[in-house]
């Protein structure tokens, strides 16, 4: 081997360790930059899975709060309204008084009932047995415990009971259907009722006389529930101004109707509640059929 063929050889083996040197750092530099990559990949996937749960939480306790709110203010309203109807004429007209106080535990039963449901919902029984009747509840006979609290949620076939139960607390109430009626989704049909609950329990309570008018429209491609108060409404105070929004916020008030637009919103509808010239307010929703 010539001296300029050992130093070719020479050269190129310098060239190749150095070359090898070089992919082997470059190998490392690679790697560490994957596990790195990795790492901080596997960080935002763990943030972003917390706050999905802080989200789907929060959306739960959301529905829970209007669930509840829907249950108590109603239920509670009656039993308020029909306990007072019932001291004033306790001494007078006691039939009056017993027909009064038979609505308080009706609408106590009808709290126990949606409650039980919610509940039901929330822990199911793990063991598939069915829950322990309550004794202390409809004389034992077992109407609010069982498979009670896994009834369907009330829906617009429940409208009519509603209505017997805001009319004989003192609020007339006149329901107009309008449109071919037909099976809604359960969420809207549940919606469409707590809408109407709602405004009947707020006419019930803020309410000075007057009547109710309870309207459901069956549209194409729409379902439309409007509920107007004709009486004086303490919402109206002492405005003069035509019919005005009501406030989405009010210290103490308005939780209900903010409710209400979290409901609807949820199927890309819409509700509107304001007062109307004259007393008394309006509640108007429509809520799409056809969105998928």
């Amino acid at each position: 081997m010539g001296k300029w063929e050992l130093e070719a050889l020479v050269a190129a083996l310098v060239v190749a360790s150095a070359t090898a040197g070089w992919l082997a750092v470059a190998w490392l530099r690679t790697r560490r930059r994957w596990h790195t990559a990795v790492g901080e990949r596997g960080w935002l996937l763990e943030r972003e899975r917390q706050s999905a749960a802080h989200d789907a939480v929060a959306a739960e306790r959301d529905r829970i709060a209007r669930e509840l709110h829907d249950i108590v203010s109603h239920n509670v309203s009656l039993m308020v309204v029909q306990a007072g109807a019932a001291r004033e004429v306790l001494g007078t007209m006691p039939d009056e008084a017993a027909r009064a106080l038979r609505a308080v535990e009706d609408a106590g039963r009808g709290a126990m009932t949606d409650l039980r449901h919610l509940l039901g919902l929330l822990a199911p029984s793990q063991s598939g047995e069915e829950p322990d009747q309550d004794p202390d509840v409809d004389g034992g006979r077992g109407n609010y415990g069982g498979t009670a609290e896994l009834s369907p949620q009330p829906g617009l076939d429940r409208l009519g009971q509603l209505v017997d139960r805001i009319s004989f607390a003192g609020l007339p109430v006149e329901v107009r259907i309008s449109g071919e009626p037909r099976p809604l989704p359960e969420g809207i049909d549940v919606t469409a009722y707590r809408i109407i609950q709602e405004a009947l329990t707020n006419a019930l309570k803020h309410g000075d006389g007057g009547k109710a008018e309870v309207t459901v429209r069956y549209a194409d491609h729409a379902l439309r529930v409007e509920v107007l108060n004709t009486g004086p409404s303490v919402l109206t105070g002492s405005v003069p101004a035509p019919s005005v929004p009501v406030p989405r916020h009010r210290e103490g008030a308005g939780r209900g109707l903010l409710g209400l637009r979290e409901r609807v919103a949820v199927y890309g509808g819409d509700l509107d509640a304001r007062r109307r010239l004259g007393g008394g307010y309006r509640v108007r929703a429509r809520i799409p059929l056809d969105r998928p």
